[in-house]
C-alpha cells in the first residue's frame, strides 16, 4: 500500500514540476516580461498605479485562452466578479455577473471591452466604487496599457479612443 501512495505522489510531483509559472511584480516604472516569451505557461503580473490621488492595484493572470484580471481601489477587497466571452457570429461580447449585485454594473463594461480588444475570455474582479465613471475609465486605460505591453491587447489604431 505504501508503494502505491509513493508512486501517486511521484506522479503528482512530476506533473507539478512541468507547470511553468512566471511572476513579475512591478510599478509603472518597472518592466514586466513579454507575453510572447512565456512559452504557453501561466503569467502573473501585479502592479499599482496612483491616479488622481487614488491607489489602484492590479493583478493579471494570463492563461492560453483566458485572462483573469483584478482591479482593487484603495484596498485588497475582491469586489464584483464578471465573466465575459466573445459571441459569434456577430463579433460582440457577452457578460454576466458571477458575484455581486446586479444593480451595480461597475466593471461589466470593462470586461466587455477587454473581450473586444483581446478576443479572449475574460474573468474580471473589480471593486471600483459605484458612481465613479472617471475612476473606472482610468482603471481600464491602465489595464489595457499593460495588456497591450504584455502582447494580449491590440494597440489602438485609427485614433480610436478607449
Amino acid at each position: 500500500m505504501m508503494s502505491r501512495e509513493s508512486s501517486e505522489f511521484d506522479v503528482l510531483n512530476g506533473s507539478l514540476g512541468n507547470l511553468r509559472v512566471e511572476e513579475s511584480s512591478s510599478s509603472s516604472a518597472q518592466n514586466d516580461g513579454n507575453a510572447s516569451g512565456n512559452g504557453g505557461g501561466l503569467q502573473v503580473t501585479n502592479f499599482t498605479e496612483i491616479v488622481d490621488d487614488v491607489t489602484l492595484h492590479f493583478q493579471i493572470i494570463c492563461l492560453s485562452k483566458q485572462i483573469y484580471a483584478w482591479i482593487g481601489c484603495n484596498s485588497a477587497k475582491f469586489g464584483h466578479l464578471y465573466a465575459a466571452a466573445p459571441t459569434r457570429p456577430t463579433n460582440t461580447a457577452s457578460v454576466t455577473c458571477l458575484l455581486g449585485g446586479a444593480s451595480d454594473n461597475t466593471g461589466s463594461g470593462i470586461a466587455r471591452r477587454l473581450v473586444l480588444k483581446t478576443g479572449l475570455n475574460i474573468i474580471l474582479a473589480c471593486n471600483i466604487p459605484k458612481n465613479s465613471p472617471m475612476l473606472e475609465v482610468n482603471a481600464e486605460r491602465k489595464l489595457v496599457e499593460k495588456l497591450t505591453y504584455l502582447g494580449y491587447a491590440k494597440p489602438k489604431s485609427n485614433g480610436l479612443s478607449l
